[in-house]
């Protein structure tokens, strides 16, 4: 089945087998709301960890049943990262979520040496599904969070996973647009000289059985009109399922143009530790708290 609109990916989710989501200090209303829908619509079971009297002062004061998740006390912000972390690792089928903590708080734990949740060698990239309503079809983005100025082997690494998130949406053979400012291979924007290197990668058959082609304008990925008049032919110019963006600058403002401009729906997970990890902004809404719910319960093994 495709995920052709965010609003499928709920039908796709409850024809699987129910994950565990564990969420990270969600002392707060709106990540308490987005657990609760999911956890009524039937996508997740849910643990909390965090202070238990405050999660249920929220749970009451939003009109929540409590009883809709286990909660386990703890009484710091890092204490509820470690607790969730610990239970992450020992519960099959599980997701990692992100309630009223900093980010550096809620990574340290993901990244902790000894007990925390990121492969030897790993790279932690974020990916989002954006549902803009001026195109086509879902695009998948990435990295609009995590990783600052990705080096060529980290480009290459979000690309594998840009592929696999399009793969798990039903996309038989995604089409990857790496975005630079032109399609001239110019030495002086390394943005272009990377992509010169990743289609190396994808002409060595390493992102089988995506589509790869860059570097890419981000008007010729998205309109076929401009891909025409700039007498561009690849298959991927104009109907782009997925863009690898050069850097975090360019990447975020995207995503936020299409939140706050766009009226666009979108999901987001961190991928590449051993469980998919929601890592939503304090800005974002409680529909997309529960959107990324649902699409990591969808990726996660």
């Amino acid at each position: 089945m495709e995920v052709k609109r965010l609003f499928d990916l709920f039908d796709l989710v409850k024809l699987l087998d129910k994950k565990t989501l564990i969420a990270v200090n969600a002392i707060d209303g709106h990540s308490l709301e987005a657990i609760a829908d999911a956890v009524n619509a039937g996508i997740v079971t849910a643990i909390v960890t965090g202070d238990s009297q405050k999660i249920q002062h929220q749970c009451e004061v939003n009109g929540i049943d409590h009883r809709l998740f286990q909660i386990v006390q703890a009484d710091t912000e890092e204490a509820a990262a470690l607790q969730a972390v610990k239970l992450a690792k020992s519960i099959s089928g599980s997701i990692l979520m992100k309630g009223l903590i900093s980010t550096d708080k809620y990574m340290r734990a993901i990244l902790n040496k000894e007990m925390g949740l990121l492969p030897s060698g790993g790279v932690l990239s974020h990916v989002s599904v954006i549902d803009n309503p001026n195109y086509h079809k879902l695009l998948i983005v990435s990295d609009v969070a995590i990783i600052p100025v990705p080096t060529i082997p980290q480009k290459i690494a979000m690309t594998h996973y840009l592929k696999e998130m399009a793969v798990t949406l039903g996309i038989a053979r995604p089409k990857i647009a790496i975005i630079t400012p032109t399609e001239q291979v110019l030495p002086s924007l390394v943005s272009c000289t990377d992509a010169v290197e990743i289609m190396n990668a994808a002409e060595n058959g390493q992102f089988q059985p995506a589509i790869v082609f860059g570097p890419m304008a981000l008007d010729v990925a998205l309109d076929a009109e401009s891909a025409q008049i700039k007498n561009i032919t690849s298959a991927v110019a104009g109907d782009a399922d997925c863009l690898l963006f050069p850097n975090i600058d360019a990447g975020n403002v995207f995503y936020k143009v299409n939140t706050k401009l766009c009226g666009a729906d979108q999901a987001a997970i961190v991928m590449g530790a051993n469980v998919p990890l929601v890592l939503s902004s304090r800005g974002d809404s409680k529909q997309t708290k529960l959107n990324s719910i649902a699409l990591a319960a969808l990726l996660s093994k």
